[in-house]
This record gives C-alpha cells, structure tokens and sequence, in this order.
C-alpha cells in the first residue's frame, strides 16, 4: 500500500504541498476479465491545500490498461487520464461527506483511491475500437476479422409447445 504521512506536513490556511509519488495499482477484474494496468508502479502528482474549514487533496496520473475486449475478447488497451479530488473537513462531526474514505490515522491511501478513481472514470464497455463487431453468437468467430449471417436457422423443437400456445391466444 502506498501511503503518505500528513503528520510531516505543517501547512496552514491557504498553503499548498505538491509531491511527485509513485502508485501501485494491481490488476482490476470487470464483467470477469482482468485488466492489467501497465507498468504496475505509475508516477502521480499529489497536491494537497490547506483550507480554513479542512484539507483538499488532489491526485493526477494517467493510467494505460490491457485487457481483452469486452464484444470480440482481442487485446486491447485503454489509456485514462485521472484527476481525482476529494476533502477532508477539520471537524466533520458524522457526515460522511465532509470525511474522505482514503484518510486513516494521517495516512492517505494513495492505491486506494487512484483504484477507485480509474474505475470511476472507466467507459462502460472496454472495446478494441468503437464500432467493433464482436463475436458471431451462432459460430464464435471474429465479426471484425471475417464478417459473415447465417441462414436462418429453425425453431428448437424443444419450443414447439409453446408455439402452440401462442398460436391459441
């Protein structure tokens, strides 16, 4: 886990800290595939300004994933620029909004949160290009490498008696 100790810092309202640290992010497993983040040690820029009312910390990496496709399964990489921010109030009594997630007895959970923040910022589909084809669902093969339909093939024999139902109402 990378961390970073706010107890060295000593700024006051209005200050600001920025830090060039070194990010661990291990592999993510969407819709069952494994996206392997590469290198696995990225650089990040940590800015951390002090308010009156409590802390902001700002995060920025760029982030290049591998992994299959999620319509034709060939490689394919994504590449995410991540700005994160998030606050940290002085007194935020029990609301959870004024309290980040990441901080812990003055730690701040770099991975964590640059993890959670590339998922964030994620596309819904991971694709190997926008209008990819995907496999064909009769015989498996790569629609963008080959594509090709199939005759229409006949009802399962196994539907008929609902066929025949339909057919009643």
């Amino acid at each position: 886990m990378t961390a970073f100790n706010l107890r060295r810092l000593r700024l006051r309202s209005g200050e600001h800290v920025r830090d060039e640290v070194e990010i661990e992010l291990e592999p993510l497993v969407l819709g069952g595939e494994e996206y392997a983040p590469r290198p696995s040690t990225l650089p990040a820029t940590l800015t951390i300004t002090q308010a009156t009312s409590g802390i902001v910390f700002e995060l920025e990496l760029a982030v290049h994933l591998h992994g299959p496709c999620q319509r034709c399964l060939t490689q394919t990489a994504v590449s995410e620029d991540i700005h994160a921010r998030e606050y940290q109030a002085a007194n935020p009594g029990g609301d959870d909004e004024l309290r980040t997630p990441y901080l812990r007895d003055d730690q701040l959970d770099l991975d964590a949160w640059a993890r959670d923040a590339l998922v964030l910022q994620l596309p819904d589909k991971i694709l190997c290009r926008p209008d990819c084809a995907g496999l064909c669902p009769v015989c498996g093969r790569d629609l963008n490498v080959e594509p090709h339909t199939h005759e229409e093939l006949g009802t399962d024999p196994r539907w008929s008696a609902l066929d025949e139902l339909r057919g009643r109402l």
